[in-house]
């Protein structure tokens, strides 16, 4: 079985998944951040279902693009969890994530960049990369892209009448965990799981820390 956390957002979830099947998926909305509320709800799920930590083969966790400090509570948590036990960890792009609710060859998954911009990463239908993930304006990316490309988001209101027409689009559900960890257990079975020293966050844009101290 696998542990799944996503921090990412404000609406985020964990979830406890066993190969291809979700035992349980909790969805949490935390405006203020899950600093405070993300290992009360791990030791509730996994008491709920009397599973230990230490009977888990894998620790999953989105690893961005999001939230600076939420993608780090997440990954940390992660990290710490299979430190302790351990076991490897997959950290799992939110964009693929997306991916995984797709039907079409090709899915182009998209998350609200703000300022004018979306973090946009294009997959197969085996969820991987068909093109490096980006952040930039939607028109600009969705010019470059196949038409038969689905576009899937869990939240189309900023950019949803700049999606051509004749395009499918795909709304995801806000809470990613269950996907994370099942693709975590593709990855987990085809030896793509790490040690926790190994994972780092995906940004896709640097923090306005980052830009503001290198300006």
């Amino acid at each position: 079985m696998i542990l799944a956390i996503d921090t990412t957002a404000e609406f985020g979830s964990i979830a406890l998944c066993d190969g291809d099947h979700t035992v349980e998926e909790l969805a949490i909305h935390s405006p203020d951040g899950f600093g405070h509320v993300l290992f009360q709800e791990i030791e509730r799920l996994l008491s709920r279902h009397s599973v230990r930590p230490a009977d888990l083969a894998c620790f999953a966790a989105a690893s961005g693009p999001g939230s600076f400090t939420g993608v780090r509570i997440g990954l940390t948590a992660a990290k710490g969890l299979a430190e302790n036990t351990g076991k490897p960890v997959v950290a799992v792009s939110n964009l693929r994530a997306l991916a995984f609710f797709g039907t079409a060859p090709l899915r182009a998954a998209v998350i609200d960049a703000h300022r004018g911009e979306v973090y946009a990463g294009l997959y197969n239908v085996s969820l991987e990369a068909a093109a490096p993930e980006a952040v930039l304006e939607f028109s600009r990316w969705q010019a470059a892209l196949p038409i038969e490309a689905q576009v899937i988001s869990c939240d189309f209101s900023t950019f949803a009448g700049a999606v051509d027409p004749g395009r499918t689009r795909i709304t995801a559900p806000r809470a990613l965990a269950a996907a994370i960890g099942r693709i975590a257990g593709r990855d987990l079975r085809s030896g793509r799981a790490l040690a926790p020293e190994e994972i780092d966050a995906n940004y896709v844009r640097r923090s306005d820390a980052e830009l503001l101290w290198k300006g």
